[in-house]
């Protein structure tokens, strides 16, 4: 089994968090894998440029979760996954899809909407745990 490490954000402008849509429907949280060179917070923040065309600042580091999927890519290998993510925050509400990763949409949702619209239970989870934080942060 083969081991790869990405990183990625739950990204915050005001009272909503940014959704990637992919070209079969699903809407997902920006991620991807890290360079040589590169540190987990590096990638993140990266990989949320480079798929939504958004530039943010790390708030806080979330935590990682793993899952194990079967790459049909090649030969069926089955590849365990550990995804660090970061709670950002973007300066504008301004996003570009992008297409060449397959993305179709990129939109700031109502963080009442972005955990009932993510596709993927583990990104529903890192999602309710950066609303957490915002809420615990925003009342003091």
């Amino acid at each position: 089994m083969r081991e790869e490490t990405s990183a990625g954000g739950v990204v915050v402008f005001g009272n909503a968090i940014l959704l990637l849509k992919k070209y079969n429907g699903d809407w997902v949280l920006p991620k991807g894998k890290i360079e040589s060179c590169e540190t987990i917070q590096e990638t993140a923040i990266r990989e949320v440029y480079e798929e939504a065309g958004v530039k943010v600042e790390v708030l806080k580091y979330l935590g990682e979760i793993h899952y194990t999927f079967k790459n049909s890519w090649e030969d069926n290998d089955m590849i365990n996954k550990t995804v660090h993510w970061f709670l950002m925050q973007s300066r504008s509400i301004h996003c570009i899809p992008l297409k060449e990763e397959g993305f179709i949409d990129a939109k700031f949702i109502h963080i009442n909407r972005a955990v009932d619209l993510a596709k993927y239970d583990d990104e529903k989870e890192i999602i309710q745990k950066a609303i957490r934080h915002i809420k615990k942060t925003s009342q003091k």
